[in-house]
């Protein structure tokens, strides 16, 4: 990032100001406006933040015309096809790809963290066995700093790192043990001799009683999973993970803010919003009768699994998704699958239709991968907890980073402020 030798000039009364424009690495250039109040007096107004840089970053890029995310610079067809997730962890948090050694060396940290405490077996008992994996999450995540209290000083980096390492291992293990309970099974312990994908498969599909072989088509399909939702620039979750951060709270206090912020249905549970619109429309021959109800505006039923905040071209984990969700699918021989047959034929008329077009209303990641979290054996309700498991990293990465930063400050938002104005207290006999 440099600064520009452009400026912005804004006029307003008798007040003109030139602000400084900066220039990313990619992306459009930034008017900063950190002394517009200092020098003008004034605000800006920006519902949802959207048109407003909240932080420098060298993590991830997103183009949302050209329908392009970068890792580090990687683009993440490259990264699914190519790489691995923990490999992408390492990336996220470190910045470069490892060299063989590294990335020996960080699954080994990874791998020999998995376990969490065993008194956090305990905690979990606490919940109703009707609980939500989501309510449970967010809960054992928060307490993490209770049972690791050696590892909560930010002002330390060797204990930043330790918790970063242990968070990323820990995750998969604290989902698959809320899932666990929520159905009524024993703990699975993790085993480290199985990578990171097909280590959460077998603590959440195994039991005691029976062997269970992890199918590498499945493990493969769940770690493009964990790499298509690992980071996701300042969305939602991420920005609130930074502002829990920005107050100097302890790391595992941070993620626990943003596992809680990824569960409303509006960021997280998009990809189980796609898959029941996908059953209610039922079959092929009821999609007509859906398309007409989604371009009726006097209509509240809208297409889940197409459009984005960001993209206003075709999400690129959407191409990914959809290979996996055919690999998956043909191994499980359900290749007739009647809610596949919808989305494939949804997916073909959407991308055909003017209306569609003109909108950019395109596939997003989440219209398959609730599909194949479906066909993969999970309900509904995992699949926000697996959403956060993935997510983990991204939030780590950008929570360091934003320690980091000298220029950070604690996040504190203004108002446009429309109650009353000021006025005096009434005596209660006299009102």
């Amino acid at each position: 990032m440099s600064e520009s030798n452009k400026a912005a000039n804004l006029k307003f009364g008798e007040t003109s100001l030139d602000l400084p424009m900066l220039s990313p690495t990619a992306g459009p250039d930034v008017i900063d406006i950190r002394k517009l109040y200092a020098e003008g007096r004034v605000f800006t107004f920006d519902p949802g933040f959207t048109s407003t840089a909240s932080c420098k970053s060298k993590i991830t890029f997103i183009d949302g015309i050209k329908g392009e995310l970068l890792y580090r610079g990687y683009p993440i067809e490259q990264l699914a096809a190519k790489s691995h997730y923990l490999e992408v962890c390492y990336l996220l948090l470190y910045g470069e790809l490892p060299s063989a050694q590294e990335l020996e060396d960080f699954e080994t940290r990874v791998t020999n963290h998995t376990m969490v405490h065993e008194q956090m077996t305990y905690f979990f008992r606490g919940f109703r066995r009707d609980a939500h994996p989501m309510a449970i999450m967010v809960g054992v995540v928060g307490a993490m700093s209770a049972f690791y209290p050696d590892s909560t000083d930010i002002n330390d980096p060797m204990q930043r790192e330790i918790a970063s390492i242990r968070m990323v291992a820990k995750m998969p293990t604290i989902a698959a043990m809320a899932y666990k309970y929520s159905i009524g099974q024993p703990f699975v312990y993790p085993s480290n001799d199985l990578d990171y994908a097909a280590n959460f498969l077998q603590m959440c599909f195994s039991v005691p009683a029976e062997d269970y072989e992890v199918n590498p088509i499945l493990s493969r399909a769940m770690d493009r999973i964990f790499t298509l939702h690992a980071d996701h620039e300042q969305n939602a979750s991420t920005s609130t993970v930074r502002l829990a951060g920005s107050s100097g709270a302890n790391p595992f206090a941070c993620i626990a803010s943003g596992v809680a912020c990824l569960w409303g249905p509006a960021h997280g549970g998009a990809n189980q919003a796609a898959l029941e619109m996908l059953k209610e429309i039922g079959s092929v021959e009821r999609i007509p009768e859906y398309i007409a109800r989604a371009k009726d505006k006097s209509d509240p039923f809208r297409l889940m699994g197409f459009g984005h905040r960001v993209y206003k071209n075709f999400d690129p984990r959407a191409t990914v998704m959809k290979q996996s969700a055919d690999e998956v699918l043909d191994l499980l021989g359900i290749e007739d699958n009647e809610t596949l047959k919808v989305a494939k034929e949804l997916e073909r008329i959407a991308l055909e239709d003017e209306y569609f077009q003109q909108k950019k209303l395109f596939p997003n990641v989440d219209f398959y991968s609730g599909i194949i979290l479906e066909a993969m054996g999970f309900p509904t309700s995992m699949f926000t907890p697996i959403f956060a498991v993935s997510r983990t990293v991204g939030w780590i990465a950008q929570w360091k980073e934003m320690i980091a930063d000298p220029e950070q400050k604690i996040g504190r938002p203004r108002q446009l402020y429309i109650g009353a104005a000021k006025r005096d207290y009434i005596d209660v006999e006299n009102r």
